[in-house]
């Protein structure tokens, strides 16, 4: 009993101390590496720095940001989040490109980064984000016009004077920065193909986002995710001009043009005035071949549900956040025979049928039971019916949905 009285922290093993520091913020993490030598030692181990959240870290600057680079973060990260200086009083450049190069280096593993209110306008172009990026997340940031095109800049290369000059297609090619003999001109040895590797992309409230960026992003091979809330200068001729068309060849049917690679879409906005987000949504109609996930939400979804039926590759739609009638759904499902999965989220179905379905039960003598219970669970029973006639094949969800029934009913 005496020894359990005198035993301290240190005694556990190392593993358990690291589980125990897993439970600290980044900030308390790099407060506990103060302590000692082997608390230091055990806080720079890479299992706490997988994922690392900046976002709730108040007065964080580019010192910070190479502070933590240089001593703390390595090989085992695989998701950041960055929280810029957009609006703060100190407001300003936060991330630079030899950050993000010493960030591409120092931790080849990281997979996912996501920027909140990072002013991203001193940076040339995407391809100064690190190549190993799979997910790429912007939330209140702002862009320059040519962030996501793949144009051709000289990097510095060494120490020697030379530059590094990356191609659209990211091949990486150097040259002497001294004298060089002969009057024959430069050969330059291209590096590996290395392209954005970028497969799911998240715009949320960025205002300088338009159809240019949008057009740009044809050129990303690997992207198959698209999510757009709060985007309110891209238009109807802009998704129109990047949707994926088929074009039929001697071994069948190829999608071509636009996002051809593109499988997941998602239009959504707050409702706040003045949002076009939902008008865009128009440019759906051009049919967009490929396109197997929709999610539409906000206050007004009937411009995207009007184009849904065109959608001949749909198998997933979601919509969330808004309100509906059972003739908007049926009218834009009644088309899509090869949709599997249809999901309600937070909607505000506008309809009759929950005083009907209520005379109807206390006609049958029906109860508070069972009934009641499902009704509850599905607040639109005759549109689930009308579905399953329509798409026996399709799974409906319902999350949190609700009805309204007029006063004069």
């Amino acid at each position: 009993m005496a020894d359990l009285k005198s035993c301290s922290i240190d005694y556990f093993p190392e593993n358990i101390l690291i589980d125990i520091l897993s439970y600290l913020s980044i900030r308390e993490l790099v407060r506990t590496g103060r302590v000692c030598k082997r608390w230091r030692r055990l806080v720079k181990d890479q299992r706490l720095w997988r994922a690392v959240d900046l976002t709730e870290w108040k007065g964080v600057t580019s010192r910070t940001l190479w502070v933590l680079l240089r001593q703390y973060l390595g090989c085992g990260l695989r998701c950041l989040s960055l929280r810029g200086l957009l609006l703060s009083a100190r407001a300003g450049a936060f991330l630079s490109e030899s950050w993000l190069q010493a960030l591409a280096s120092r931790c080849p593993r990281l997979r996912r980064l996501s920027l909140l209110h990072a002013d991203l306008r001193g940076l040339r172009s995407c391809l100064l984000l690190p190549r190993t990026l799979q997910v790429l997340e912007l939330r209140g940031c702002e862009l320059p016009p040519g962030f996501f095109t793949q144009t051709s800049f000289p990097v510095p290369c060494g120490s020697d004077g030379g530059m590094k000059t990356e191609n659209r297609a990211g091949r990486v090619s150097s040259g002497s920065g001294g004298n060089r003999v002969g009057k024959g001109p430069v050969t330059a040895t291209p590096g590996p193909l290395v392209g954005i590797a970028i497969e799911t992309l998240v715009l949320e409230n960025v205002p300088s986002f338009t159809d240019q960026h949008l057009q740009s992003l044809s050129s990303w091979e690997r992207l198959g995710r698209l999510d757009l809330r709060d985007v309110i200068r891209v238009t109807a001729a802009g998704l129109r001009g990047c949707a994926a068309r088929a074009e039929t060849g001697g071994e069948g049917r190829d999608v071509v043009g636009g996002l051809s690679r593109l499988r997941a879409l998602e239009l959504g906005n707050s409702g706040r005035p003045g949002s076009q987000t939902q008008m865009a949504s128009l440019g759906l109609g051009e049919g967009w071949m490929g396109l197997e996930e929709l999610t539409l939400g906000g206050r007004e979804v009937g411009p995207g549900l009007l184009c849904v039926s065109r959608l001949q590759d749909l198998q997933l739609l979601r919509l969330r956040s808004c309100p509906l009638s059972e003739v908007q759904v049926l009218r834009s499902c009644r088309g899509l025979r090869g949709l599997r999965w249809i999901e309600f989220c937070e909607v505000t179905f506008q309809g009759h049928q929950r005083k009907q379905e209520e005379e109807e039960e206390e006609e049958e003598g029906g109860g508070e039971g069972d009934e009641g219970k499902d009704f509850k669970e599905n607040p639109m029973p005759s549109l689930r019916r009308s579905l399953a006639a329509l798409l026996p094949r399709c799974t409906l969800v319902f999350t949190r949905c609700s009805v309204t029934v007029p006063i004069d009913d």
